[in-house]
């Protein structure tokens, strides 16, 4: 069902998140991409957006997209690992680690080992093993071992950590994060 074309940015912003968490990504997409034609300034700031993209299988415009996010937020390791994982699809693994984003310095629990994980220096268990016993860092080791995973074409370790993320349990610690591992288990078909 097609929506009526709002003038208000936080209007289409909230009905592109909205979309994405109801698994609609077309429409997501399309509401991320007219708030970009009503407020283009904006557009290095939507992440979301290139989350979306992904999805919707826009591997070009996703990779812009974060390329376009870094002038913003130059030292989010979650930012490269999206990059990458476009790269990835619409290229190479092998490409998209030649191309990696450089980050800054990113304190998060487990991002370095994450930003280690895309370059091939650490392996999945060991960014697993940096999640320790924090409930956030948990989840995100999880979402993105599973996201890596799936992106070097290992299915059943993807398909086993993102069930993990998107597990109920990380509800509040994943935020917006754990939405997104929602949708994308509920893409592969994997109980939840």
């Amino acid at each position: 069902m097609a929506h009526a074309q709002p003038a208000d940015p936080d209007v289409l912003l909230d009905r592109a998140i909205a979309d994405f968490a109801g698994g609609r990504i077309e429409q997501s997409v399309a509401a991320f991409d007219q708030l970009v034609v009503l407020a283009p300034r904006a557009m290095p700031q939507l992440w979301q957006r290139g989350i979306a993209l992904y999805y919707a299988g826009r591997f070009t415009d996703c990779r812009r997209q974060f390329e376009a996010h870094r002038t913003v937020n130059p030292n989010d390791v979650e930012n490269a690992a999206w990059h990458f994982l476009c790269v990835a699809r619409a290229e190479s693994p092998a490409r998209a680690r030649a191309l990696l984003l450089p980050v800054g310095p990113d304190a998060r629990l487990p991002m370095r080992e994450v930003y280690e994980l895309l370059k091939g220096t650490v392996a999945p268990e060991q960014v697993l093993r940096a999640g320790g016993s924090n409930a956030s860092a948990q989840f995100y080791a999880h979402l993105y071992v599973g996201l890596y995973a799936e992106a070097v074409g290992d299915a059943a370790r993807a398909r086993a950590a993102l069930a993990v993320a998107a597990s109920d349990r990380f509800r509040s610690a994943g935020g917006y994060m754990h939405m997104v591992a929602q949708v994308h288990v509920a893409r592969l078909g994997a109980p939840r």
